[in-house]
């Protein structure tokens, strides 16, 4: 029994979906997104969409949840979009954009110029006394958080002093330096 892949996903104003032999098409105002499936069988009834198992196979049981889960963020993804912030900590860390195009200041010997999907959106803010914040939006939910994962690990945050990229909200564990 799944309890994620039981829920019936409500369907809002404005989102139209569908579906293919393998795969799944939902278009939305933000954008279109498409996923291929094996396993489940969507039916789609009163602006509510199930999800649901074609057998009882332990693969087609983790397949049910896995499934519902993907089709729920896109249809949020393309009617609110999705965002993720990060933060540089660390002294003369600066971020600026021009277009898709993400330059940083990371401490390195040059700056990092790193090409942006099309797809995201890069927005640099820079306030006097406070961290640069790099904010990533778009509809797609993975692209996202690949995006993210990729510009934190340039430089990810030290436990000592805390200096480097991290999510804003993001809880460092911080290590004791060396005791004289």
């Amino acid at each position: 029994m799944s309890r994620i892949g039981n829920n019936p996903i409500t369907v809002p104003e404005g989102v139209s979906i569908d579906i293919s032999d393998n795969a799944i098409t939902v278009k939305g105002k933000l954008g279109e997104l498409t996923q291929e499936y094996s396993g489940v069988s969507f039916k789609i009834e009163d602006q509510s969409l199930t999800v649901e198992r074609n057998s009882e196979s332990k693969d087609h049981k983790a397949k049910h949840g896995l499934y519902r889960a993907l089709v729920n963020n896109m249809i949020f993804g393309v009617t609110n979009g999705w965002s993720k912030e990060l933060e540089l900590v660390g002294v003369g860390y600066r971020a600026s954009n021009q277009g898709n195009k993400l330059d940083m200041a990371l401490g390195f010997s040059h700056n990092i110029v790193l090409d942006i999907a099309p797809e995201v959106k890069v927005e640099t803010i820079s306030e006097k006394g406070k961290n640069p914040i790099i904010k990533l939006t778009s509809f797609d939910k993975q692209l996202v958080g690949q995006v993210a994962a990729k510009i934190r690990g340039f430089r990810k945050p030290e436990p000592y002093k805390g200096k480097g990229i991290k999510f804003v909200g993001e809880e460092i564990r911080r290590k004791a330096g060396k005791s004289a």
